[in-house]
């Protein structure tokens, strides 16, 4: 058994203002649970907090720079003492770069880094000091199939994601060499249609895409309520993609090396130019004053999937034995090509 629905009263949500959190706000907000949305855009938040009310629940939308311990300690104490004590915490906000490693500044990936990796540590760290003293609550890492295999253009990212998955493994182990009852589990995404290929600093030749398949925010959603409600899951992993990405790099790393060098740079990028002047987000949120509500979805809803059979097998605890399946016919396969 995990956490019930009634037990969850109180959530926070980083990087709620849009995209998968967004999404995951929108869900949560339709059991009654009262949420926190931590973000750095205004407009996002605000419209954030009106879908919340309008669902019939409480809204505190609070503007947080994740990479900031100081502005995420002190978020923690205003949703405790304006909401109540918090029993679920969803890390998921992010910030990246796409581009080739050596064409990434150090202050860039620096900053990617921050918001991405040290954020998540940072919200781990405020949810635990409240969570602890009452011995209860979860907390829910939304990761990435990348977490456990890099491609190219994206070192920032995967190298965030990567750091996430040592970083919580640790924080487990402790947790039950201390026997506490707080849980903490991963939910690992396939690729997913948000804003971010709009707002992401890039130096493409073209503007950056998801790499198929593409699914959309409220799949990714689904996945990480579900993983509150059943914590004592490690890991969950949600779309057939990235069963067979973890799975396959577990098989034959050297193989999806050679065939991500030679694919990995135009499945990225549409056949539009880039517009390299175009404002970014990786240092101040284009949803802030005088900007406008990205919402969950980005512009790639034409072929995206609203559902995931492979999330709900693996919901059920049969999605690895069909992914391991799945990734022998695909090495088999990528053998014969």
């Amino acid at each position: 058994m995990g956490m019930r629905r009634q037990d969850i009263q109180v959530a926070v949500v980083t990087g709620a203002s849009a995209g998968v959190g967004r999404a995951t706000v929108r869900l949560l907000a339709r059991r009654g649970i009262a949420i926190a949305m931590l973000a750095r855009g205004r407009v996002g938040l605000d419209a954030a907090a009106e879908e919340v009310r309008a669902a019939g629940s409480r809204a505190l939308p609070i503007e947080v720079d994740m990479a900031d311990h100081d502005q995420v300690v002190d978020a923690g104490r205003r949703v405790e003492t304006e909401l109540g004590p918090i029993d679920l915490w969803i890390n998921d906000a992010f910030s990246s770069v796409f581009a080739p490693f050596q064409q990434t500044r150090p202050e860039e990936f620096r900053r990617a880094m921050e918001v991405t990796y040290l954020g998540y540590v940072h919200g781990t760290r405020v949810a635990l000091s409240h969570m602890t003293p009452r011995n209860r609550g979860t907390i829910v890492q939304v990761g990435s199939a990348l977490a456990y295999r890099g491609i190219p253009l994206q070192a920032a990212y995967c190298g965030a994601k990567h750091a996430i998955v040592g970083f919580t493994e640790s924080l487990r182990c402790e947790l039950l060499h201390e026997h506490s009852k707080v849980k903490v589990t991963m939910v690992h995404l396939p690729a997913v249609n948000t804003p971010q290929f709009d707002w992401l600093l890039s130096r493409l030749p073209r503007h950056a895409e998801p790499v198929p398949p593409i699914y959309e925010p409220e799949v990714a959603a689904r996945a990480i309520v579900a993983a509150a409600d059943r914590p004592r899951r490690r890991e969950y992993w949600v779309g057939a993609s990235t069963v067979l990405t973890i799975l396959g790099n577990r098989v034959a790393p050297g193989l999806l090396d050679r065939y991500l060098a030679r694919t990995g740079y135009k499945s990225q990028q549409t056949g539009r130019p880039a517009d390299h002047d175009r404002p970014n987000n990786l240092w101040h949120p284009l949803d802030g004053p005088g900007g406008h509500d990205y919402g969950a979805r980005g512009a790639f809803s034409s072929r995206a999937h609203g559902r995931s059979p492979q999330a709900w097998l693996s919901r059920h605890r049969v999605g690895v034995a069909v992914g391991v399946l799945g990734t022998a016919a695909g090495v088999l396969a990528c053998r014969r090509n």
